[in-house]
């Protein structure tokens, strides 16, 4: 199986800043893109940042020039650097990878449990 597990969520006041991190683990032949996706309350799920294995990067128009993603391929890890946060940004937020899993498998997409990511004074 595959694991992805997010960390580094958590309270902080407008303008502040977090770091989440996403590690995955399991039974893993390489990762292609990974991920950041946000779900707010009673809203759909959607993208944040993502970024392929050769480190193209790709954000939302709502994060651009305040959030970072970034990724280490020999820690299987993909970060995410979140400035100048503000209360929209408030959500859970989950990281995805698209992983083979055998040289011969196509890869497929798992995702983390997710982390809380609060903005509020």
């Amino acid at each position: 199986q595959v694991q992805l597990v997010e960390s580094g969520g958590g309270l902080v006041q407008p303008g502040g800043s977090l770091r989440l991190s996403c590690a995955a683990s399991g039974s893993i032949f390489s990762i292609n893109a990974m991920g950041w996706y946000r779900q707010a309350p009673g809203k759909q799920r959607e993208l944040v940042a993502t970024i392929t294995n050769v480190g193209s990067t790709n954000y939302a128009d709502s994060v651009k020039g305040r959030f970072t993603i970034s990724r280490d391929n020999a820690k299987k890890s993909a970060y995410l650097q979140m400035n100048d946060l503000k209360p929209e940004d408030t959500a859970v937020y989950y990281c995805n990878a698209d992983v083979r899993r055998w040289y011969y498998s196509s890869p497929n997409t798992y995702w983390g449990q997710g982390t809380q990511v609060t903005v509020s004074s």
